[in-house]
């Protein structure tokens, strides 16, 4: 992931010359390969079960080497609450399985540039990856690339074929830029088109891919979300991927950072580490993914060079076990509007929504709504303060009463008086309505 050394820069970029660039598809020449599996009872599109929430570690070698050590490999990972190796090596999922943990596979020989190769060569790779691999229980999906131009989405949407192809039901794996990458032509920039719109929609229409992920660490960039320029353009890049994936009913999954990502940002803290996870959620994402696990020549990771875990480990286990909580739950709930509180910037939406009518508190909240199985009705609430912790008063758009989910257990709570809770630094909580009892008629 050198080129992320990059993308931060993409901000001052924006000068680029503009360039539409319109790639033509070639059909892919996919050949049945009926040796590889047998397929008849697999099903055809990437699922997950409904009770697994992805939260997974980024990490490619050399750095993903580190899994297979016996002190802070796998074991380490899944003991920090990780759900999902990202990303593993055939030669791991043994071990991946041992710990009941799912993997998404990284092939030795993972490639950089899939457009260089023929369609006939992109199949032989893809069937030889899944031949080395599809019998372990663990393989939920294939690494294919980590921020792709758009001159890379016609050989990508071929090599996602052949994944569908050849591994039914698993995920052909994709990471996007941010929308601090820069714009322009496909090969003066790194997007390769005219705004993060256009990028997003012709990686679906191009690529066809089963989810959208993509990362974003503005909220390191912003000083702990204390910067209002880039705090607002984590928010606004959230919301541009829900409005996407939502339009193409697809998933998302974001990518946020677990190290100091560069040497001037803060380091891992419990608020942004919880800011960042329920930010997430609230937006109505399907999986969450830490950058990075390992140090490598990061500071403050959970785990440093000498694999001593630091202070980092511990905040990030604690909102992952948190994560893994609420995770399951939300997945089964759809997102139907997010909200923020003043002093949101101008163009994010504010309240009312169609749940909540207005918050009262010191610190700016982020409203995320969503309906549920029998037209269920949940509220989650973000403190967008990481300095401090902050009173709610919720009124709501009717006279139903709410109970807090514990991200702890799962059980239920009712608020304090006047619909009232307390939110620590970054803290998020997920409320859910409960329809109120109708009065007894008098005799």
């Amino acid at each position: 992931m050198m080129h992320r050394l990059i993308i931060a820069l993409g901000c001052t970029a924006f000068g680029c010359v503009l360039a539409a660039s319109c790639t033509s598809s070639r059909r892919s020449t996919l050949s049945a390969r009926p040796e590889v599996m047998n397929v008849s009872e697999m099903p055809r599109e990437f699922s997950l079960p409904d009770d697994f929430f992805p939260i997974m570690p980024w990490e490619l070698p050399p750095r993903s080497n580190e899994f297979s050590d016996a002190k802070h490999g796998m074991q380490s990972v899944l003991d920090c609450g990780f759900t999902l190796i990202g990303f593993a090596r055939p030669a791991d999922l043994a071990q991946c399985e041992k710990l009941g943990m799912k993997a998404i596979v990284a092939a030795e020989d993972r490639l950089r540039n899939w457009r260089e190769l023929s369609d006939q060569q992109i199949e032989n790779i893809i069937e030889r990856w899944v031949k080395e691999t599809h019998s372990s229980k663990a393989v939920i999906g294939y690494f294919l690339m980590d921020e792709p131009g758009v001159r890379d989405f016609p050989a990508l949407g071929k090599a996602v074929a052949a994944v569908k192809k050849f591994a039914p039901g698993k995920l052909a794996y994709i990471n996007l830029y941010p929308d601090y990458a820069t714009l322009g032509a496909p090969d003066l920039s790194q997007l390769g088109t005219k705004s993060y719109d256009e990028y997003l929609e012709r990686f679906v229409r191009e690529v066809r891919p089963q989810i959208i992920s993509y990362d974003n660490y503005r909220v390191q960039y912003s000083n702990d979300m204390t910067d209002a320029n880039p705090a607002a353009g984590y928010y606004a890049n959230l919301l541009t991927v829900r409005r996407v994936a939502q339009a193409h009913d697809l998933p998302f999954w974001n990518i946020v950072s677990s190290n100091q990502i560069r040497k001037t940002t803060p380091p891992p803290s419990p608020a942004n580490m919880l800011f960042q996870a329920y930010t997430t959620l609230a937006a109505g994402a399907s999986g969450l993914t830490w950058y990075t696990y390992y140090g490598g020549g990061y500071h403050y990771a959970a785990v440093e060079k000498s694999g001593s875990r630091t202070a980092s480990w511990s905040y990030l286990k604690m909102t992952n076990d948190q994560v893994k909580v609420l995770g399951p739950i939300m997945r089964q709930l759809k997102s139907t509007g997010v909200y923020f509180t003043s002093p949101a910037a101008p163009s994010l939406p504010a309240l009312p929504g169609k749940l909540v009518q207005a918050i009262q508190s010191d610190a700016p909240i982020m409203i995320g709504e969503f309906s549920g199985p029998r037209d269920a009705k949940y509220v989650m609430l973000v403190n967008g303060s990481l300095q401090r912790s902050a009173k709610v008063n919720l009124t709501l758009t009717n006279k139903s009463k709410i109970v807090h989910i514990s991200p702890v257990d799962g059980s239920e709570s009712p608020l304090e008086e006047e619909n009232s809770l307390w939110l620590g630094a970054g803290q998020g909580a997920l409320l859910r309505y409960v329809a109120a009892t109708p009065a007894s008629p008098s005799r």
